[in-house]
């Protein structure tokens, strides 16, 4: 059949749901990885055929696009600051937000001049993504990561082998507070991280079906009545286990910037700076131990 032919079907069948150009994109994606063709293969000849074979792939993953499924879990993998990583239904899909956080804590730490080791962690790793990207950036950084899901672990600790870094990971429930010495004893972190889950049960309707229906829950939701749980037991961890003048860097939910921002303020941390991210949305919080 005519690679042509399939663009066309896809366009057919998908536009209504993603519209023009996101089709075309998953289309390229998704020729690209089975195919290992570019979409200039496409325009340099429009009477490329390939095999009933090299066909099914395809056309299986246009049955699960129709059903929303993101492109990202279809072929198992993502790019996330330059690199690749390994991604499946136990993972959240890392996303361009969390990448600025990223590129927030690279900046800070290439604008010290000592250049002794630093220690960081990262809480609810996922993918791994931002512990594996500031391994890769940050040439003196020790890096440690913690998630309460091993099928989680397991996917981080893949993409920690793939990027040739070395990260530890460890499973570690943060809300469980008898848990967070047990791997951690005497080591204190001049960096602590962490994307929490934070989208409140309310603001499920502002959620596309893509996410709702596919990415897991256990990374994404918090309870109305308590939006900040996490926060609130990710800073008590960090009053006891970072460095003095250690650094806790979030992500957070928009529409809850400045409770977030007051919520380490009442726990003694200085230098609070709230960032926007490219969307214009409060999204990256920073504070500093100095007590």
């Amino acid at each position: 059949m005519r690679l042509k032919d399939i663009q066309s079907i896809f366009h057919k069948e998908l536009d209504v749901i993603f519209g023009v150009n996101e089709v075309g994109s998953f289309f390229n994606i998704l020729i690209s990885h089975y195919l290992k063709l570019n979409r200039i293969a496409l325009v340099l000849n429009p009477e490329l055929t390939i095999s009933k074979e090299e066909e099914q792939p395809l056309f299986d993953a246009l049955s699960r696009l129709k059903l929303q499924e993101p492109i990202q879990y279809i072929i198992k993998e993502t790019e996330f600051f330059g690199l690749p990583f390994k991604v499946n239904e136990n993972t959240l899909i890392p996303r361009p937000e969390t990448e600025e956080l990223v590129e927030w804590i690279v900046h800070t730490m290439s604008m010290r001049e000592e250049i002794k080791p630093i220690n960081i962690l990262d809480i609810g790793t996922g993918t791994g993504c931002i512990a594996i990207s500031l391994a890769k950036n940050i040439p003196n950084a020790k890096v440690y990561a913690v998630d309460v899901s091993g099928e989680a672990l397991k996917v981080a600790k893949l993409n920690a082998e793939l990027n040739k870094v070395d990260v530890s990971f460890y499973k570690v429930d943060i809300l469980n507070e008898a848990s967070w010495d047990l791997e951690f004893k005497n080591l204190k972190f001049d960096i602590i991280v962490s994307n929490p889950p934070y989208v409140r049960n309310l603001e499920k309707i502002e959620i596309k079906n893509n996410v709702l229906k596919y990415e897991p829950h256990l990374a994404l939701f918090v309870e109305d009545d308590k939006p900040l749980q996490f926060y609130n037991a990710i800073a008590d961890f960090a009053v006891d286990n970072l460095t003095e003048n250690g650094l806790l860097f979030f992500e957070i939910n928009q529409y809850l910037g400045k409770e977030t921002k007051q919520l380490l303020q009442d726990k003694n941390f200085a230098d609070l700076e709230l960032k926007l991210d490219v969307f214009g949305n409060n999204r990256m919080l920073k504070g500093a131990k100095n007590f």
